[in-house]
């Protein structure tokens, strides 16, 4: 039985692929997630390890695979704290957050440069008291809020900051007297987020909208 592809031997192309998840792990922003594929990339290079009879690449890759199990039990079993602090308008610690991480925000939505002054809630989210997030909303009409930025500092990208907001801080927006949240996406990124956040897709005088009622 031919067990070569493209002229490679298939335990070789094992270890090929081994390799390429494993420096792809390297680019995730989100810690959870770089452990998630280096956990699968280290598995399957022990997995070639062991089928080229090397012990030092298989026990290694294995000890690796323990590790990432270890911290990934860590990020799954334990307690995390929110703090949500709000923010004034001249902000000077959240517009250099902004300034910083302007590139990345941008990947998932576009941002206004009088941002912080042309909104009405601005909140900076803490985690584990680490500046996590930041969500800034602005009132669309008297029972709504457009969600004008809501964005989480790599390596906190892992749909905690926007579950905080979105369904333990709800309660500070209906005393305020709103109901409904709406953003008006500007990349699929962004609506696929929205949606996972709780937000159902509509349309708004005939622009593209999601909408979340509080």
């Amino acid at each position: 039985m031919d067990t070569t592809i493209l002229g490679v031997e298939l335990v070789e192309w094992i270890g090929y692929v081994a390799s390429f998840i494993i420096l792809v792990s390297m680019f995730m922003g989100s810690l959870k997630r770089l452990r998630l594929i280096n956990l699968f990339g280290s598995t399957l290079f022990a997995i070639y390890g062991f089928l080229i009879a090397s012990p030092p690449v298989m026990i290694m890759n294995f000890g690796i695979a323990a590790i990432n199990i270890h911290y990934l039990r860590q990020i799954f079993i334990s307690r995390e704290y929110f703090t949500v602090l709000p923010v004034e308008k001249d902000g000077g610690y959240v517009s250099a957050l902004l300034s910083f991480h302007r590139r990345d925000i941008e990947r998932f939505m576009a941002v206004e440069k009088d941002i912080l002054q042309t909104s009405d809630f601005r909140y900076l989210v803490l985690r584990n008291m680490k500046p996590a997030g930041i969500f800034i909303a602005r009132e669309y009409d008297a029972e709504t809020l457009e969600v004008m930025l809501d964005y989480a500092i790599p390596p906190f990208q892992d749909f905690k900051t926007g579950e905080h907001i979105y369904r333990r801080e709800q309660e500070r927006f209906k005393q305020a007297g709103y109901r409904t949240f709406v953003a008006f996406p500007r990349s699929h990124t962004h609506r696929k987020y929205l949606k996972r956040m709780g937000f159902r897709e509509t349309s708004i005088d005939n622009e593209a909208a999601l909408i979340k009622h509080i």
